[in-house]
């Protein structure tokens, strides 16, 4: 029977100079492919920094073209490390148009974008999207499988939470106008659009403190709607909470892992050791890219060990 081939192997050149920049600059499971992969992720780190603090009021003049340049430097590594990337493999538009490379591209994109428009040069944190490269690297994709069960009970609150939010924003409308009728449009609530501004501020327990009532009816409303702000958060957490707890307890029905020493046919699907003797399971808990989500977008350059 003929094997049939990962998406990642429409990436991998068959010979020559390429494909050993590809096991170097994609691979993980060697030598060469993980120190660069670390060096990379030291880079990103720095670039980080260097971006942070030139934005330090009391950095000198000097200092700051200091980092510019090292920065300048940096990015002209990346921009050459995309290139290799693309070069390197068979169907480029696979990685063009992927999530690695989305995330390739606009980790160089505000510098050459900043030519034009300089502030957006401070857009260069981006890059630290990239570090989410870091469960390839040192072989944490076993646990992101972990992670469905939370985008499945986001997914599966959606519309309830859609529908408590849309009650929310008409409570924040109707407590702004109230609260501007109350204050007679002075002060801090000379408009409704303030107003709602206080509200919304108030319900979601932030508290600026930069808009406050005057008149003691206004910081009575204000104390209810305080109060209605706690049951907003505390309902949403209870949403999302039950619908995760449902969606574990769903899959661990469906499957039952079986351990072979002691016959234990209790073992959870997502259980790397049986809960009786000890013994590792067949499974182990594993994750590949079967498991699909979003967090199938880390295995995308994920070679054979």
């Amino acid at each position: 029977m003929k094997r049939r081939l990962r998406p990642d192997h429409n990436l991998i050149p068959l010979d020559g100079w390429r494909e050993k920049v590809y096991r170097i600059i994609y691979l993980s499971n060697t030598n060469a492919g993980k120190t660069f992969d670390i060096i990379l992720l030291a880079v990103i780190l720095l670039s980080t920094f260097l971006v942070i603090i030139e934005t330090v009021p009391t950095m000198s003049l000097r200092t700051i073209r200091l980092l510019y340049k090292i920065e300048f430097f940096i990015t002209m590594l990346f921009t050459l490390e995309y290139l290799l990337r693309i070069f390197c493999v068979k169907n480029k538009k696979d990685y063009i148009f992927s999530f690695n490379g989305i995330i390739d591209a606009l980790a160089i994109a505000p510098f050459y974008l900043s030519i034009i428009f300089p502030f957006t040069h401070y857009l260069l944190v981006i890059r630290l999207l990239r570090l989410l490269r870091v469960f390839r690297i040192f072989n944490l994709l076993d646990y992101m499988h972990d992670g469905r069960y939370i985008m499945n009970a986001l997914k599966s609150s959606a519309r309830k939470v859609y529908i408590f939010l849309l009650f929310v924003i008409i409570f924040i409308i109707i407590m702004g106008s109230i609260m501007y009728v109350i204050e007679g449009g002075e002060g801090s609530f000379n408009s409704i659009p303030n107003s709602i501004y206080w509200a919304a501020v108030t319900v979601t327990t932030v508290g600026y403190g930069d808009v406050t009532p005057s008149t003691p009816l206004g910081k009575f409303l204000s104390i209810l709607v305080m109060l209605a702000g706690y049951s907003v958060l505390a309902v949403t957490t209870i949403i999302v909470t039950l619908d995760f707890e449902n969606f574990r307890k769903n899959q661990i029905k469906i499957k039952k892992q079986t351990c072979e020493r002691c016959g234990n046919v209790e073992n959870d699907a997502d259980a790397r050791y049986c809960k009786r003797c000890g013994k590792r399971l067949p499974t182990g808990g594993s994750s590949d890219s079967k498991n699909g989500g979003i967090f199938s977008v880390f295995n995308i350059f994920k070679g054979d060990s």
